[in-house]
């Protein structure tokens, strides 16, 4: 089963798939202060009814700090809801942002980028 939806932004573009194992937020163009809210808006209601939501970074050039706190925020709200969440397909700069932040642990495949054999 899917659904797709949008919500506009000037810096980013975010699209939702659900299926009955998880709920996929695709996002393109840049996380930040000014659009960290719309991210927040859109991924928060889906918590309460997804086994696991996946968050796919693919597109995203930039996150700023407010970006990061509002993943971070995301993940913890996911937790409270017995909800796995996943942030998936990351640049290069956004793994080192996790890792610099000690929050790899929510970032799929974060072993292999600590030099971690995954389990």
């Amino acid at each position: 089963m899917s659904v797709s939806g949008a919500v506009p932004s000037p810096d980013l573009k975010l699209d939702v798939e659900k299926s009955p194992a998880e709920t996929t937020v695709r996002c393109t163009g840049r996380i930040t202060s000014s659009n960290s809210d719309s991210l927040k808006s859109t991924v928060r209601p889906l918590i309460p009814d997804a086994k696991r939501v996946v968050l796919d970074l693919t597109n995203v050039t930039f996150l700023d700090s407010s970006g990061l706190g509002t993943i971070v925020g995301l993940w913890v709200s996911s937790k409270r809801e017995k909800c796995e969440f996943k942030v998936i397909n990351a640049n290069k700069r956004i793994v080192e942002l996790f890792l610099m932040s000690n929050l790899a642990p929510i970032f799929e495949g974060h072993k292999e980028y600590l030099g971690m054999t995954p389990d």
